[in-house]
This record gives C-alpha cells, structure tokens and sequence, in this order.
C-alpha cells in the first residue's frame, strides 16, 4: 500500500514513525527512518526531528546543524529555532540561546507557541533577572494556561519576591 505514496507522503510517513520510536527511546532508530525521511523529500520537519534525536543521543553540535538546515529549508518553522535556544541551554551557553528563542516567538509557523518564552522565562531566571523570567513564564501561560512548568516556576518566582 505504501507504494502508492508519493515521496512527501512517505518522507512524512518516516518521521512521524522515527517521531513515535524517539519517544518511545530509540533515538538511533529514530535517526535513521529521520534520514531516510529526508533522502526522500527533504523538509524543515525532517531535519528538526534528526536534529531532536541527535540531542537525546548527546550530539548538540549535529543537532545545532540540523536545525540551521531546516531553517534554510524553511524560514518560517519556528520549532529549529527553539531547538537550537534549547540545545545551548543544555550546554549552559545561556546568552546565546536567548535570540534563537526571540526568533521562535516571530515565526509564521509554529506550535506550540509558548515554548520559547517559557525557555527564555528559565534561561532569565538562572541568570538572575527575575523580573524578566516572570514576564516570560506570564506570556508562555497567557498562550497555553496549562503549560505546568511555568506555572510552577512562576509560583516559585512570585513567592520569592514576596
């Protein structure tokens, strides 16, 4: 039955299977149904999701540049760009993630939209502005009122000032 796919179906096909393995803890599995993906139809989703399983492997240089390719493939997928601000972070390289994430938060096509700003609300708050972190866990709840670790992290700051 597959055969009847075209190339973009199938290419889809693979990542939404390499997806279900990565969560499931097959992230080497998961790389590869991710490059066959991409050898097939190569698109910004295919490439975020290798570089995503590239990160759980440890790989946050490999992952860094598949999410510059997918952002070259496609400008306006906002998830690359989180996941790069997400990568540094791992890394501790704070300051640098910060306009990766500022970018997630303008681009055209993406979802879920508050995970950049409830990123930036933890990067601001081990850096010490307070103020900043709180004004970001606010809006990444503003966007999605169930998002439980800004809500919890903005609890913990809120009672802090007090």
């Amino acid at each position: 039955m597959s055969s009847f796919l075209t190339d973009p179906q199938r290419a889809r096909q693979l990542w939404e299977y390499g997806t279900r393995l990565l969560l499931e803890g097959q992230p080497e599995k998961a790389v590869e149904l991710f490059t066959q993906s991409i050898a097939l139809h190569p698109t910004a989703e295919g490439y975020t999701y290798r570089g995503w399983a590239l990160s759980y492997l440890g790989k946050y240089e490999e992952a860094i540049t598949e999410c510059r390719k997918a952002i070259e493939t496609d400008p306006d997928f906002g998830n690359p760009y989180n996941d790069i601000g997400v990568y540094l972070m791992q890394q501790g390289r704070l300051e640098e993630a910060i306009p990766w994430l500022e970018s997630a938060k303008l681009a055209p096509r993406y979802e879920p939209r508050h995970f950049p700003y409830s990123n930036l609300g933890t990067i601001y708050e081990r850096l010490g502005r307070i103020r900043q972190a709180i004004a970001e866990y606010k809006e990444a709840l503003r966007i999605e009122p169930k998002h439980e670790p800004a809500k919890r992290a903005l609890a913990k700051l809120q009672s802090s000032l007090n």
